[in-house]
């Protein structure tokens, strides 16, 4: 049996892994492998390796693979907000117009619902005014307790729009966040290798990071911080990294000593920037009350 897909604008520059991970099924790592070296998945006829980078129009063939969906696995569960913060959310907007929501995200709610989390942003937006004619679609996330500006997209071609716009990095954001420790150069780039796994691979992605200093003293740093790339926790894994962990980060630091009342993480999706159709947008999103009151306590320009 031979299954044929032809890679559309959406998919462009995924990996051919993570686009079969995502489209066909959630396989272990391993298995997409051995699949490839059999030559069970090839890619415009040829074999070609997991990490290959598809393009428009790419005829993927897939052969005699029959996965079968695990009787097990779950359902996902849909969070059902409450009035008051479907209430709230109205207070949450930056941007609404008729293809896309701009929202200054607060700290401690999800993007989408997880294992660990259940609320989340998106099925609050869901349920709200701004949304009544609408589906929200996810075209990037933010931490859970990182504060700042999220992009919601209306419909699925917007959606489309800004995954592909993200992915050809076209898409500029700019954060803010607390460190520990003066940060003794002024600017500067933060390139690492960074290591996730999928499954018991390790891998190695490369993260690139601007950085400037706004204000700092002997203890502390507020950093203005811009991501090349976009891997998971990059900021905050570089920052640790680089010496100067972000405050209230309970996973990335070094000591207790940075781990701070409540554990709120220092850091806020400030700006973002990109075009459509030659039309230039500039959001900023307010900088939350713990953030003013940290830099207050620390001695730092306030904003």
């Amino acid at each position: 049996m031979k299954r044929i897909f032809i890679i559309k604008t959406v998919d462009v520059n995924y990996r051919l892994d993570k686009w079969f991970k995502k489209e066909i099924h959630d396989v272990p790592q391993a298995l997409i492998e051995k699949s490839i070296r059999k030559g069970n998945i090839k890619v415009n006829k040829k074999k070609v390796k997991s990490s290959f980078k598809l393009s428009i129009n790419d005829k993927i063939e897939i052969y005699n693979i029959n996965f079968k969906i695990s009787i097990k696995k779950k359902n996902k569960v849909i969070y059902i907000p409450n009035k008051n913060e479907i209430r709230s959310s109205s207070s949450i907007f930056i941007e609404n117009n008729e293809n896309f929501a701009v929202i200054n995200k607060p700290s401690g709610i999800a993007v989408q619902s997880g294992t660990k989390s259940k609320k989340n942003i998106i099925d609050i937006l869901r349920k709200s005014e701004e949304f009544s004619e609408a589906i929200p679609f996810t075209v990037h996330r933010i931490d859970k307790e990182t504060t700042g500006i999220l992009i919601v997209a209306k419909n699925r071609e917007y959606a489309q729009l800004f995954t592909s716009l993200f992915r050809i990095r076209k898409i500029h954001k700019t954060y803010l966040g607390i460190v520990l420790g003066e940060v003794q150069k002024k600017k500067g780039t933060l390139t690492d290798e960074l290591v996730q796994y999928e499954g018991d691979k390790k891998i190695l992605t490369k993260a690139i990071t601007n950085f400037s200093v706004i204000d700092s003293n002997n203890n502390y740093s507020l950093l203005e911080l811009s991501p090349i790339t976009g891997r998971k926790h990059q900021l905050r894994k570089q920052l640790l990294i680089f010496g100067h962990p972000i405050l209230g980060d309970s996973k990335y630091r070094f000591i207790k000593k940075n781990l701070m009342k409540k554990n709120d993480l220092m850091l806020h999706a400030y700006k973002i920037n990109f075009s459509i159709s030659n039309v230039k947008y500039k959001f900023s999103a307010d900088i939350p009350l713990s953030f003013k009151n940290t830099l207050k306590e620390k001695f730092l320009k306030i904003f």
